[in-house]
């Protein structure tokens, strides 16, 4: 069980967390709107709330694309928005000078799905004991998320989540194998579902990456029923207008919906063994 007590936040104790927020910071005030409002639907589904946000997109489409404030404004941000809110936060880090500065600041640590097999990355990161969310790269097979957790384990650090974000299957196209779930929850990791990634179309408007979010409410649905440990969900009040990944984000309107229908398939597999994420003896 990974916990932060102050703020009753668990992964891998029998309660559902969930991690959102807006894809990339656009600035202090918009980051404590989206978080106040998904800490409010969380706190009234007894749901544990984590808010991500990233300064800094470093995997762009195109070189204009729009990358978020930078790092030392992201920071104060996410500085300023655990304070205020009282819930722990999370954001990517890209590159191994990064890791000391953003570990004094937010409480959870992003490997990002193409930076997973980075060593030094993975290695860095996780010797500074914060909680690490380890995007599955889209191009490994779950089992391959075993030497991500040994190279973690190595430096000392047991507080590693492991985070499915979709497979490549053709050209842009992502799917996901749910049978991912339970084999790297065998790994000893709680499991995270981000199931507006698991959705995104990478370069399929040219210049910047698609995504369809119809798709998000069967795909959050199906790892509900599972018993994930926690879901991810990217949300912005005008999704059609966010400068990134708006295609698959979650209108910030429909998130106390989405969640309720989540969380009430995720109580009902709980409480009628019907989740299946743990090993078991099949004959």
């Amino acid at each position: 069980m990974i916990g932060f007590e102050e703020s009753g936040v668990s992964f891998g104790a029998g309660r559902l967390a969930v991690i959102a927020g807006p894809c990339a910071l656009e600035g202090l005030d918009h980051a404590l709107m989206i978080g106040e409002a998904c800490l409010r639907v969380c706190e009234d589904l007894g749901v544990g709330y984590v808010f991500k946000g990233s300064f800094d997109k470093a995997n762009r489409t195109s070189k204009d694309s729009f990358r978020g404030p930078g790092m030392e404004e992201g920071l104060r941000i996410l500085s300023e928005v655990h304070r205020r809110l009282g819930v722990p936060v999370l954001t990517d880090v890209h590159e191994t000078h990064q890791v000391g500065a953003v570990a004094e600041a937010v409480q959870i640590l992003q490997i990002p799905a193409f930076l997973c097999r980075q060593t030094d990355l993975v290695l860095a990161a996780a010797a500074t004991g914060r909680v690490l969310n380890v995007k599955k790269a889209q191009f490994l097979a779950p089992e391959d998320m075993a030497s991500v957790v040994d190279k973690c384990r190595s430096v000392g650090n047991r507080r590693v989540l492991l985070c499915e974000r979709g497979s490549v299957f053709g050209y842009r196209q992502l799917v996901v194998d749910f049978r991912s779930f339970p084999i790297m929850r065998g790994l000893g990791c709680p499991v995270v579902f981000d199931a507006t990634h698991s959705v995104q179309s990478m370069g399929g408007l040219g210049g910047r990456s698609g995504g369809d979010r119809r798709f998000v409410r069967p795909l959050l649905r199906c790892a509900a029923s599972l018993g994930v440990d926690a879901l991810f969900l990217e949300v912005h009040q005008d999704p059609d207008s966010a400068p990134s990944d708006g295609p698959n984000m979650v209108p910030l309107r429909l998130f106390r919906r989405l969640l309720e229908e989540a969380k009430g398939i995720w109580d009902r597999a709980m409480e009628d063994g019907f989740a299946c994420l743990d090993w078991v003896d099949w004959p």
